[in-house]
């Protein structure tokens, strides 16, 4: 099966998460990342903001701002395809984008160098249990995990991880992968 038909396959079993199950999960996954080495010695976390059905991100966001931690949202650059990290400090600087999702808006937040970002949550639609992920597409975090250096890990439902994805070259694995269920060290 290629990368196309795993992503619609995936989304189609995400989609028969009902509410009370989504919230569920998405809480145990967040709890589970509260107690984590990484998490609790993060000052400034690399986040995505999530879209449904992807796990939760606004209470981790929330989280980390009673924490003082400094919380840093991706916007994509479609032309080149690149990443670039933002400031957050409260919801209302997030505008739509593309396919719905949120991306901070330029003019009211300030841009961060990728060393400044002690713990980076990458985002993926299926999992394997060695830390290669599927992303959505367009290869923005592939691109941006070959120059960081600080802590990674993603959030995932139980559901998520499978047995098989296609590995290509430039795909970059994640060392750990925090599930509903579970906490999956992936390599040392």
């Amino acid at each position: 099966m290629d990368k196309k038909q795993l992503r619609q396959e995936m989304k189609q079993k995400l989609a028969l998460l009902n509410k009370p199950n989504y919230e569920e999960k998405s809480y145990l996954i967040a709890q589970r990342l509260y107690q984590d080495s990484d998490w609790i010695t993060a000052k400034t976390v690399g986040i995505t903001v999530s879209n449904p059905p992807e796990v939760d991100t606004y209470q981790i966001i929330r989280k980390a701002w009673e924490q003082g931690k400094t919380v840093v949202v991706p916007k994509c650059e479609p032309k080149t395809k690149l990443l670039q990290f933002r400031k957050l400090d409260r919801f209302s600087q997030l505008e739509s984008v593309f396919f719905g999702l949120y991306e901070p808006i330029e003019s009211v937040t300030d841009e961060v160098t990728v060393d400044e970002i002690d713990l980076l949550i990458v985002p993926g639609l299926a999992f394997l249990e060695k830390g290669y992920r599927l992303g959505f597409g367009g290869g923005y975090y592939d691109r941006f995990l070959k120059d960081y250096q600080g802590n990674k890990l993603s959030l995932a439902f139980d559901l998520q991880l499978v047995e098989h994805l296609p590995i290509e070259t430039h795909d970059q694995p994640v060392p750990k992968i925090i599930t509903d269920r579970q906490v999956i060290v992936t390599y040392d």
